[in-house]
Formats: structure tokens, C-alpha cells, sequence
């Protein structure tokens, strides 16, 4: 406890007197200062004991000493001292007057006390509250660290609420609570989600002060990056003492470094994840089952998918350069390091990532408003998948590769359908979707290919579909497309691909520049006998000419192509350019 008046006024050396506020003594002093300024106040901070004689004041007029006091009590002055013996040899009943009225604690000071030693006490009293509260401190720190190694974050959580008689709680980067202690304290922490989604936006270290009827609640970031990977709560009764801060310093630190592991772990893992994907995609799934271990063995035990997310610049420049596919990882050039976490998944529902996504969470719109404000997409997606499966205590392997990222993420999981919330987000914070998109010129911050269900043997196949799905998500303007829509779709929209426009519109070139000279209609005749499969009579009919005449039209289609139109090639060539040219047109 700081020194108080009442612990000056007990102070036996000090031979004190309260002579008015008496119901105030337990008023903490932060300092005792002597002034004989007839207006101290432009010097007072609050909290002082102001130590007088009364040398400069008029201490019997009524109306000075109001006014005397009244400017004490409005700058925070806690206590007024008088010397008696000195100037007056009492107290000067319109200062005793004016400090009853305004209730200000008037204290009598002895001559023979000096007021030095007054202000000697309350240095001493202020130091030893603060040696006890450094020395306390200290304690909470050992204790908190020793529950940190032998129970984690739930005994540090615990050891910190005892230590601020209150409650803490964990949070992740998503704003859900991890853990809570005392139990009772759940369902208050579950409330404040919205105030750590808040906390999230500031740039770390970030604090927050969360008043509420039943406590007072401070929010702490954790994490050494940019955007905040955790957060602590604390709520107590009142505001935070010193060996209550102390401990509270302590728990930001330790849990600080427990969602921060150290570089070394972190790049050990790394190389594991990179290590079991490149396996993997060489065809040894035990092997790749051997080296995961316990880290990521639980993900190799249950249906995953397998997602390939590239930035829409990366795609861009992809495009430009006319690779429709990239090299998997671990079998081309480049760098591959991989992250992840190590916990057993659990065994999906085969659910497409479509059918189980919910509404996107406050910290997906945060994460694809950041990579909009011109963040990156890519550790956004990191951050919002890794944070998914971790509360839903799945594995999850994710593999920087280049310009592109690999993850593997139990099927029908949390982490497959926040791969699908965050492109909904996405797609949704560009007001339009699709083709539109494509057909605007502008691109999706992010794009994914979903591969379909797959176990450690099919590991290249699930590769290979989520390449084709990113290439047609690519194409289409969508930030995410499952395999299944391939297969279960149609090829024709695939036609739109500017590339086939071109191949089509060569082709075709000759036959359109023959009917703008009027000579004959061949394309539409061309069009009629493909789609009757090459019967003369039903071509003809839709013609509404003499099958003769459509007989001597292929024939002329076939000298100015130079291709006969019994290959059946060339056949489905000029079809699908028909349809290409068609979609165009449309």
C-alpha cells in the first residue's frame, strides 16, 4: 500500500494532529511539498500533502481562505499541513473554517517537527511500497515462468489471475478464446471478441481498456509482428497496482514467446513440412509418412486437399509468359520452406469447401481488407488458415514455393473451409464476381485451385488438379475453384481463354472472308452440317437448301482450309472454334 494520510498521522515520530477531513485520511499521498506561494496550484500534479506557514497568506480573512482552499481541492492537493508555532500560533480558524467546508483533511504540525521530516517519511513509505511491489513482481515472474514450463499457457493463465485476484484469458489471431481461467471468467471472455477483433487493427504492441459494469478489462497484443498473432485479457475490480503490473509484463513476455516459438523450432519445422511435401509429390508416401512423425502424421492419416495459392501478380506475370502450370515443389528450381502446425487432425466429412463454408469471420474481412490495402495476400491466407485449424485442433502443412503456396489441410476441415470464407471475402469486397470480373480487367488479390479428396498415394494427382483448378480460377477472374467444378462442369466456358479467340479466329479467317465477298454461306453451312453430325438431308433442311448445294459448299471449305472433313480432328477443331467465335460474339 502507498502512504496514506492516516500512516502520516500514526507515524509516531511525527507527532501529527488531524484538525479537520478526518473521513478522508485513508487518501494515498504521492508526495508531501512544502510552498509559501499564495497560489501553489501552477506547481501541484495531484496528490500531494501541501506543507504551509502561512507565511505569505492572509490566514485569518474568511474569503482568502476560501478561495485558498477551494484551488487546493480542484488541483488534486490531498491534504494540507499546517505549522503552528511558527507565524500563528494556532490554526487560524478561516483556514480551519474553509478546509472543514471543503472537507480537505487539515493537519497539525508541530514545531518541533520539521517539515523535511514529513517529506521523509513519505519518500521512505513510497519506496518501500515500491521495493515490495519490484520484489513481488519478481515472485509473480518466477511463478509464472515455472507454470508456463510445467502446465503452458492455461497454468500461466491461472498463476496471472490469482496474481491480480481477477481472471486472464488467451486469444488467437481470430479473436476466439483459447483459454480462460477461472472458469467462471468463460463466458465474460467470450464477450469481448469484438473488442480483440478491434485490438487486431492497431499495429502491434497495441493496448485497449475495456470498461464494464462488472470489471475493468485490459486487452494486450502478443507477437512480434506487424498484425498481432494472440491476445491477453486481464480483468480485475480496479485499475492494476504496481506488482500487478508486473505480472501482467511478465505474461505478455512468456506467452509472447510461447505463440512466437523460437527461430530455431520454427525453421526446423519448416524444413519437415518441405520435406514431406517433396516426398510426397515424388511418389513415396512412406517415407514422407516417416519423416512427418508426429508433427504432421495426423494429416497424412485422413483425406486432405491439397491447395496451390498464387497472388494475382504472380498469376499475371504467369500468364504473360504463357506457363499455364507451375514445377511442384521439390521437383523444379526454387525455394521451398514450410510452416506448420503439429497437432492430430481429425477425419473430415468429404464436404466440397463450397457446401461447408460459413459466413466469413471478422478476422477474414481484416485480413482480406489488409491485403486489399496492399498487404500481403498470401501471409494473410497463411494467417487466417493457420488460425482456423489451430482452434479446430487440426494439422495443417503449408509450404511457401516461389511466388506460389502449397497447403495440405485435412478434407471437410476448419482449414479447407477458410481457404473458402477468405476467397467469398474477397470476391465480395470486389463487388463482382466471375467473368465480370475477367471481363472488367481487374484481378483478384489472391488465387486458389482446390484439388478433390485425396490420400499420400495421390498426392501428385491432387497436385495436378489443384494446378488446373488455379489456372481456370485464374482464367474465370474467381479467387477459388474446386477440381469437382471441373469435372462435373462443361468445357465450353474454357473456350473464352483469349488464346483459343485467337487459334479459332485464324481458323476460321478464310471461311468468313469467302461469305463477305457473297459468294456462298459456308460458316453457317459449315456450322448447320456439324451439328446434324454430317447428314446432307437434315443439314440441308435447316439450310433450307438442295443437299447438292451443301455437298458442293463442304467441298469448298475443305479446298479454301485445306483439311478434309472426314478427319474427325479437324472436325472437332472447326466445332469447338465455332463455339469459340459464337461465345465471343455473345
Amino acid at each position: 500500500m502507498p502512504p496514506t494520510l492516516a500512516s502520516l498521522v500514526h507515524h509516531s515520530a511525527l507527532k501529527l494532529t488531524v484538525r479537520a477531513g478526518e473521513e478522508r485520511l485513508d487518501t494515498p499521498v504521492r508526495w508531501a511539498h512544502a510552498s509559501e506561494l499564495a497560489d501553489p496550484v501552477p506547481y501541484m500534479e495531484g496528490g500531494e500533502l501541501l506543507l504551509i506557514t502561512a507565511l505569505k497568506l492572509d490566514a485569518e480573512d474568511p474569503e482568502t481562505m476560501r478561495r485558498y482552499v477551494e484551488r487546493l481541492v480542484g488541483a488534486g492537493v490531498v491534504g494540507l499541513g499546517f505549522a503552528v508555532g511558527v507565524h500563528y500560533p494556532d490554526i487560524p480558524k478561516a483556514l480551519l473554517d474553509a478546509a472543514t467546508e471543503a472537507n480537505l483533511p487539515l493537519i497539525e504540525v508541530p514545531r518541533r517537527t520539521p517539515f523535511l521530516a514529513i517529506s521523509k517519511a513519505v519518500s521512505a513509505a513510497i519506496s518501500e511500497e515500491q521495493y515490495r511491489a519490484v520484489t513481488a513482481g519478481f515472485a509473480a515472474q518466477r511463478e509464472l515462468t515455472r507454470q508456463a514450463l510445467s502446465a503452458g499457457p492455461e497454468g500461466l493463465l491461472l498463476a496471472l489471475a490469482g496474481q491480480v485476484d481477477g481472471w486472464a484469458a488467451l486469444y488467437d489471431a481470430s479473436g476466439a478464446a483459447v483459454a480462460v481461467a477461472p472458469d467462471w471468467a468463460t463466458r465474460r471472455a467470450a464477450r469481448l471478441t469484438p473488442d480483440v477483433e478491434r485490438l487486431r487493427e492497431r499495429p502491434a504492441p497495441a493496448s485497449l481498456v475495456v470498461a464494464g459494469a462488472e470489471d475493468r478489462v485490459e486487452l494486450h497484443s502478443l507477437g512480434t509482428g506487424r498484425r498481432p498473432r494472440a491476445a491477453l485479457a486481464v480483468g480485475t475490480a480496479s485499475t492494476l497496482g504496481t506488482a500487478e503490473r508486473y505480472a501482467v509484463h511478465s505474461a505478455i513476455a512468456l506467452l509472447t514467446l510461447t505463440t512466437e516459438r523460437s527461430r530455431s523450432l520454427h525453421a526446423a519445422e519448416q524444413r519437415i513440412g518441405a520435406a514431406v511435401l517433396r516426398m510426397l509429390l515424388a511418389g513415396e508416401p512412406d517415407h514422407a509418412r516417416t519423416v512427418a512423425g508426429d508433427l504432421y502424421g495426423g494429416l497424412l492419416d485422413a483425406p486432405f486437399r491439397l491447395v496451390v495459392a498464387e497472388a494475382a501478380s504472380a498469376s499475371a506475370a504467369r500468364v504473360r509468359a504463357g506457363a499455364g502450370t507451375g514445377t511442384a515443389p521439390g521437383t523444379g528450381r526454387g525455394t521451398d520452406t514450410g510452416t506448420g502446425t503439429g497437432t492430430a487432425g481429425t477425419e473430415g466429412s468429404g464436404e466440397g469447401a463450397g457446401e461447408a463454408a460459413a459466413p466469413a469471420s471478422a478476422a477474414v474481412l481484416a485480413a482480406v481488407a489488409d491485403a486489399s490495402a496492399g498487404g500481403d495476400p498470401l501471409a494473410a491466407l497463411v494467417d487466417v488458415v493457420e488460425a482456423a485449424a489451430a482452434r479446430s485442433g487440426e494439422a495443417l502443412l503449408v509450404v511457401p514455393y516461389g511466388e506460389r503456396l502449397v497447403l495440405l489441410a485435412v478434407d471437410g476441415g476448419a482449414g479447407v473451409r477458410a481457404c473458402a470464407q477468405y476467397a467469398a471475402a474477397l470476391e465480395a469486397g470486389r463487388g463482382s464476381a466471375g467473368r465480370e470480373v475477367a471481363a472488367s480487367g481487374e484481378e483478384a488479390e489472391l488465387v486458389m485451385g482446390l484439388s478433390a479428396p485425396a490420400g499420400p498415394i495421390a498426392a501428385v494427382t491432387a497436385y495436378k488438379q489443384a494446378e488446373q483448378a488455379l489456372s481456370v480460377a485464374r482464367r474465370r477472374g474467381r479467387a477459388l475453384v474446386e477440381h469437382e467444378e471441373l469435372a462435373a462442369g462443361s468445357v465450353l466456358p474454357l473456350l473464352a481463354d483469349d488464346a483459343v479467340r485467337a487459334f479459332a479466329d485464324g481458323l476460321l479467317r478464310a471461311l468468313h472472308e469467302h461469305d463477305a465477298t457473297g459468294r456462298g454461306d459456308l460458316v453457317a453451312s459449315l456450322r448447320a452440317w456439324l451439328s446434324r453430325h454430317g447428314q446432307w438431308d437434315a443439314a440441308a433442311a435447316d439450310l433450307g437448301v438442295h443437299r447438292h448445294t451443301l455437298r458442293y459448299r463442304m467441298r469448298r471449305v475443305e479446298e479454301i482450309l485445306g483439311r478434309s472433313l472426314d478427319d474427325p480432328d479437324v472436325r472437332m477443331e472447326l466445332w469447338l472454334s465455332l463455339k469459340a467465335t459464337s461465345t465471343a460474339s455473345d
